[in-house]
């Protein structure tokens, strides 16, 4: 749902987050309303960003010995290697066969150095994650920027499987050393044994991020034209809490975070997270079921439906803010909405179908193609791609309907 960084809204020049919000019918339930919540963070001026202070800690063990894991990731790095100043450092450490420093701290002036060292890198032995991690920090502290940005970039297929190798272990080994104010950075790549989860801990522990690259255009994408998103926070230690008013709504859920399995209590819900980086843009959307079918009637253009606060730190500082905002109560027809709103839409139906989840019984693969359709900015290419993605799905599970329908009858 958030892959696309849907209908950016710049925040007031005073203000680090703007906030929006509309409120729908559904278009799988024609009992339930959609409240879609967006909040967009502050784009930071990239000229007046302190100096980086980056360490490369990439994977380099014999499960890397694919095309699309290690030279992948060599590609990747080497976009990223491009949007480096002069006042930047990079260091790289690797594990695999051997755990250290593969190139010490380097100008992000000196690229074809970086570049070349990049380029020599070899997948081969096994995959001590845990004393890579420890390596990796102790040269982010030793090259430790005061009010900079410190962060190490862990780039990995996920298999840890020499030292620490639970996840409950590895995330107080990430906890303890998020105190020493480095940002850790997960970049997943490769099929099957990619543990998208683990990164994801790891990367909410280390209080920074993560993403999944499957090919080269994603790794233009996150670290190349998403370059300061991914790489610079403007918010750090950030949580999403938003309270519903009961006397206008019955139930609800929170559509698209399912790994996060306590997010959903009572009436409040908490949608946590670590670093926000700049420019970036969450779109949440609860599917809600009122408590009367007619609300208008009873609660028309009234406030108190809703209230978001969003808790944050500022880098470098330990002070603790909050942002609030009340959302209307004010139903706008499905098709009444701005063509991203109803994009977004289309891709938790995407979800929803591939999941077969109970909640979207009533919708075909052609419904959420013909609403992709029209809805899709011809102008964004990832979203193009969504709607192939679509089609190709739509292929796919009809052949798994036409495959079971034939056992039943054989049965």
């Amino acid at each position: 749902l958030n892959y696309f960084n849907l209908d950016y809204t710049a925040p007031a020049r005073d203000s680090n987050f703007s906030f929006n919000s509309y409120l729908s019918d559904c278009p799988w339930n024609s009992e339930n309303l959609l409240l879609y919540l967006h909040v967009c963070a502050k784009k930071a001026d990239i000229e007046k960003i302190p100096a980086a202070n980056l360490v490369f800690l990439i994977d380099v063990s014999g499960s890397m010995d694919l095309p699309n894991r290690l030279p992948l990731l060599k590609s990747a790095f080497k976009l990223l290697v491009k949007n480096l100043r002069e006042k930047d450092t990079v260091s790289i450490v690797v594990y695999g066969s051997t755990v250290g420093v593969w190139m010490p701290p380097t100008s992000g002036g000196e690229k074809q150095k970086i570049l070349k060292s990049i380029e020599e890198l070899e997948p081969g032995g096994a995959t001590p994650g845990e004393a890579g991690i420890r390596a990796a920090y102790r040269v982010a502290k030793s090259q430790f920027v005061k009010g900079g940005n410190n962060r190490i970039i862990l780039a990995t297929d996920g298999d840890f499987n020499v030292g620490q190798s639970t996840e409950e272990d590895l995330e107080g080994l990430i906890s303890m050393y998020r105190q020493t104010g480095i940002y850790l950075t997960c970049l997943g790549v490769g099929m099957g044994n990619y543990k998208d989860s683990k990164l994801e801990v790891l990367a909410r522990r280390g209080n920074g991020n993560f993403a999944y690259l499957d090919d080269e255009k994603e790794g233009e994408k996150v670290l190349m034209r998403e370059f300061t998103q991914t790489i610079y926070a403007v918010a750090n230690d950030a949580n999403l809490n938003i309270s519903f008013n009961p006397h206008v709504v019955g139930d609800y859920r929170l559509i698209g975070f399912d790994n996060k399995l306590k997010a959903l209590a009572d009436t409040s819900n908490e949608i946590q997270g670590g670093e926000i980086g700049s420019g970036h843009s969450l779109l949440a959307i609860f599917e809600i079921h009122p408590v009367v079918s007619d609300l208008e009637s009873i609660f028309p253009g009234k406030k108190g439906f809703a209230k978001a606060c969003l808790n944050y730190k500022l880098p470098n500082d330990s002070l603790r803010k909050q942002s609030f905002y009340d959302c209307p109560f004010k139903i706008t027809p499905f098709n009444e909405l701005p063509k991203s709103y109803r994009f977004a839409a289309s891709a938790v139906m995407f979800g929803g179908l591939l999941k077969k989840s109970r909640f979207l019984k009533n919708i075909s693969w052609d419904d959420l193609i013909d609403l992709a359709n029209q809805s899709y900015d011809p102008e964004d290419v990832a979203q193009k791609e969504f709607i192939t993605l679509a089609e190709k799905a739509k292929k796919i599970y009809a052949k798994e309907k036409k495959k079971r329908k034939l056992v039943t009858e054989l049965n």
